[in-house]
């Protein structure tokens, strides 16, 4: 895998450039050392590393505002980090550059009940919210497997989604208002304080944007009540396929869970061993159907989908008994990525979608493709929103292994768009699927997106080589697209 960061000239004068940062930013905010930059040199797609330039670790929105001016005048490219929990290099730093740490930005700073919502800094953990609001009755939907460490600045940057995304929605659909600081060093307001706010939809524009636009200094998010009632179903089959026809018996009929999981037989084995969730280890695959509401709705639902689920070959429905159940078997579900990396040196993580009637589809041909390649998959997915994350098993230390996890990786993503789905459903693009991308986009649909950035960063600082790739490259991959004529803004193809 390779990146497109190296075609970047920043300004030479690079002490200048230090000495600048270290007026703006608070003592011990500005580290140079490599013993100290050691930390930031990856996310959680460590199979690549970079140290910095230095990484700069400001404490106020002046303060960023201030990196971003210098970073600016002098042409030094700036990669925001929040948690570091990213798996697709969103966060991988630029040996030319400054790594522009959040992690200081970590307060709750206001908890308005009566409207149900929150100001939050980004550097605030996802988990952190709930937990704060939950003696009010009230939640923070969202709750990716990481939420345990994953940032909401992160969160908005690669519109996570989590379990409970089927119903909930991702965190596009629960955020109201982000404060931003543009490459310029200027101070935006996205969003606002009701459903809609005013003119162009520019918040949502900016989730998902992987750190190319701006840099986030606050979220707003919005807050759910508890339900009233809670039960969760665990179906367990014999095949695959009928798991994954049983998805899209369950949302055909109507049924909008609140969550609908499936894992195939090598996550359920990592998993049980793992958290002791009380999984059938001899099962193919399991699914895991959350149901909310009032005590009659989930009642009435539960008959429902296990009727649903018998039909679709089930061999067996089991509902929780109680809490304490239910939460062990999220929590199985939750430590899926984790427990796998107790079964294999190392693995690779991917993250497409799909449309939901073509799951059991995909899955043969990831079955095919891991036989192909000599590779083992466990599979664990959002199912009811097609989310796939496919785990793929390798060894780096064995020479070759590392780069043929890749190329299953990237035959797998190719076959989700082949079906109708994407390339990502959560994880971003950042350096993982920046080839992918030419596969997904043509030409003249990769050219508005470099126009977007160009609209918001002139001078191409704000993370580049990342997400969007050259038409340059696309040409030279031999993709499904020939660089017709030049760019509308030339400057572009350094990222």
């Amino acid at each position: 895998m390779s990146d497109e960061s190296s075609d970047f000239k920043p300004s030479p004068d690079t002490r200048l450039a230090l000495g600048q940062l270290q007026m703006v930013l608070p003592e011990g905010g500005l580290l140079i050392d490599a013993e100290s930059l050691r930390p930031y040199e990856c996310d959680g797609l460590s199979a690549y590393r970079r140290l910095p330039l230095a990484v700069a670790l400001p404490e106020t929105v002046d303060q960023v505002q201030g990196v971003m001016r210098i970073c600016h005048r002098l042409g030094i490219p700036v990669v925001a980090r929040g948690a570091g929990t990213g798996l697709s290099g969103g966060a991988l730093p630029l040996e030319n550059g400054i790594l522009l740490s959040l992690a200081r930005f970590n307060r709750i700073v206001e908890i308005d009940a009566a409207n149900r919502r929150a100001r939050v800094q980004p550097g605030v953990r996802n988990l952190a919210i709930s937990e704060a609001v939950a003696p009010l009755g009230l939640y923070y939907a969202p709750d990716p497997s990481s939420q345990i460490a994953c940032s909401i600045g992160g969160n908005v940057a690669e519109n996570s989604g989590g379990v409970h995304c089927l119903k909930y929605g991702l965190t596009v659909h629960n955020v109201q208002q982000v404060e931003m600081i543009t490459a310029e060093g200027e101070q935006l307001l996205l969003g606002g304080g009701g459903l809609d706010g005013p003119g162009y939809d520019l918040l949502a524009l900016v989730t998902g944007s992987e750190g190319l636009l701006g840099v986030i200094t606050e979220v707003t998010v919005k807050l759910l009540p508890r339900p009233a009632h809670v039960s969760v179903l665990l179906a367990a089959f014999d095949d695959i396929e009928a798991a994954g026809n049983a998805v899209a018996g369950i949302i055909a009929a109507g049924i909008v869970p609140a969550g609908l999981e499936m894992m195939d037989n090598p996550s359920i084995r990592a998993a049980e061993d793992f958290v002791h969730a009380g999984y059938p280890v001899d099962a193919t695959a399991i699914l895991l159907c959350e149901l909310d509401g009032s005590e009659a709705e989930v009642a009435a639902q539960v008959e429902q989908v296990s009727a649903l689920l018998q039909r679709a070959g089930a061999g067996e429905v089991r509902t929780a008994s109680d809490t304490d159940e239910r939460q062990r078997f999220w929590a199985g579900r939750k430590a899926a990525f984790p427990a796998v990396g107790r079964i294999s040196p190392d693995y690779y993580c991917m993250d497409g979608t799909i449309p939901r009637h073509r799951l059991a589809e995909i899955l043969s041909r990831i079955a095919n493709l891991s036989d192909e390649y000599g590779l083992r998959v466990a599979n664990v997915f959002h199912a009811g929103d097609g989310n796939l994350h496919p785990l793929i098993l390798y060894d780096a230390n064995r020479p070759g292994e590392l780069e043929r996890a890749e190329q299953l990786g990237a035959r797998i993503l190719e076959a989700s768009v082949e079906v109708g789905g994407s390339i990502t459903g959560e994880h971003g693009v950042g350096i993982e699927k920046i080839d992918q991308m030419c596969v997904q986009f043509n030409s003249d649909e990769l050219a508005q997106f470099h126009a977007v950035k160009a609209a918001f960063d002139t001078k191409g600082i704000l993370n580049p080589g990342k997400a969007v790739p050259t038409l340059h490259r696309c040409a030279e991959l031999g993709a499904m697209h020939v660089h017709k004529g030049e760019l509308p803004f030339p400057e572009l193809e350094r990222f």
